[in-house]
């Protein structure tokens, strides 16, 4: 028997009655299939109460593991709940596979560093998905050590986004506790999950290479002061390129320099942080050497849109025409309506892409994603794991 999912939204005012329409609503889409695994988003009001939305949850649909947490927004049955009070539940009956919670930590030693503990080890897994606080839990830093000493793997999911009581506790949901630290986590064993990566930018110009750099200084690009070059680059850019740079100029980093050619998803895109007209150097959002290919980025709901449903069409080739089982999806609560003008786009675009299978997931504080051969911490990107 095949992956299979089944996905529940409410909207509902109190915490213990939303929880049990949504995982109601999941569990009638599951069918008579056991229930391994729970994703579980959770907005506004109820978040005053997540014990008892946990409670319900685990009452309909008796998980053997679950995952979640708090959410300013929640995605689920083609809908974006951007504002006020929801719950979200992505159930999944996964055949033979095997999914494996975990709780992550870090905590300080007398050195003053601080030491990953409760990390799943993920060599050999088919899967991840880490939820983590933005607070009290270094994501990136982790990504990076993970990226360094993790064979990769489809490792997706996000920040949370939504906050509890007067002290603003961050809500995860790790089995049957909440707990406000660290991160949560799935490994998944057995599972075919194919990740995509939608950072929302359109490369335009030229290639560049970096000739001079250090650390998140960008030197000299094409032999020349890097602001100078980054200027003249501008200038030349036809005037429907130069129309999308007022919205907000990008740079896309090259990770992984083993291509021929370097497509959209083979950039890392990041802001462009400070510049010294004294020097000609830029500082970008990322680490940098001489050698690598960078190309300026631009931001609009136009290329936001399709870079998303080229992402996703990827996915789908991928699965060589298998119907996908479902998909969690992870978009940065910087898009919706406000880039797009509109509810609901993401979530429509996942929708169609995927022949309408089941889907859920929650606006987060940041996304994280695989690029180039790396794990990374994204933002105004939405991130996929699409399930086969």
């Amino acid at each position: 028997m095949p992956v299979r999912v089944g996905t529940g939204l409410s909207t509902l005012a109190e915490p213990r009655a939303a929880a049990l329409d949504a995982a109601s609503a999941a569990a009638a889409e599951l069918g008579t299939d056991r229930c391994d695994l729970v994703v579980l988003f959770a907005s506004g009001g109820v978040l005053d109460a997540p014990e008892l939305v946990l409670e319900a949850v685990h009452e309909i649909l008796r998980p053997e593991t679950l995952i979640g947490c708090g959410a300013g927004g929640v995605i689920g049955h083609g809908r974006e709940i951007e504002n006020g009070t929801a719950v979200s539940v992505w159930a999944a009956s996964l055949d033979e596979g095997l999914a494996t919670s975990f709780h992550a930590a870090v905590e300080e030693i007398e050195s003053g560093t601080g030491a990953l503990t409760g990390m799943a080890d993920l060599t050999g897994a088919d899967g991840a998905v880490l939820l983590s606080d933005p607070v009290t839990f270094p994501t990136a830093a982790v990504l990076k050590f993970l990226s360094e000493s993790t064979p990769m793997l489809p490792l997706i999911g996000g920040l949370a986004s939504g906050r509890r009581g007067a002290e603003e506790e961050t809500v995860l949901f790790i089995d049957e506790r909440v707990v406000s630290e660290g991160a949560v986590g799935v490994r998944l064993d057995g599972v075919e999950m194919l990740p995509a990566v939608s950072q929302g930018a359109s490369p335009i110009g030229p290639e560049l290479t970096i000739t001079a750099g250090e650390g998140h200084v960008i030197g000299e690009l094409a032999g020349k002061p890097a602001l100078e070059k980054l200027r003249d680059t501008i200038e030349e850019l036809p005037p429907e390129e130069l129309r999308l740079v007022q919205g907000g100029l990008l740079v896309g980093i090259v990770v992984d320099s083993n291509k021929p050619d370097y497509l959209q998803g083979d950039f890392l895109v990041r802001g462009l942080v400070g510049a010294d007209p004294e020097t000609g150097q830029v500082a970008v959002a990322a680490d940098v050497h001489p050698g690598q290919v960078v190309r300026l980025h631009a931001r609009d709901a136009e290329s936001a849109d399709r870079d998303l449903r080229e992402a996703l069409s990827i996915r789908m080739t991928a699965l060589g025409g298998r119907p996908p089982a479902g998909a969690l999806v992870f978009a940065c609560n910087g898009r919706g309506r406000s880039l797009f003008g509109r509810p609901d786009h993401d979530a429509e675009v996942v929708a169609d892409a995927l022949f309408g299978a089941p889907a859920a997931g929650f606006f987060a504080a940041g996304e994280i994603g695989p690029v180039g051969g790396g794990y990374f911490l994204h933002s105004f990107t939405a991130t996929v794991a699409v399930f086969a």
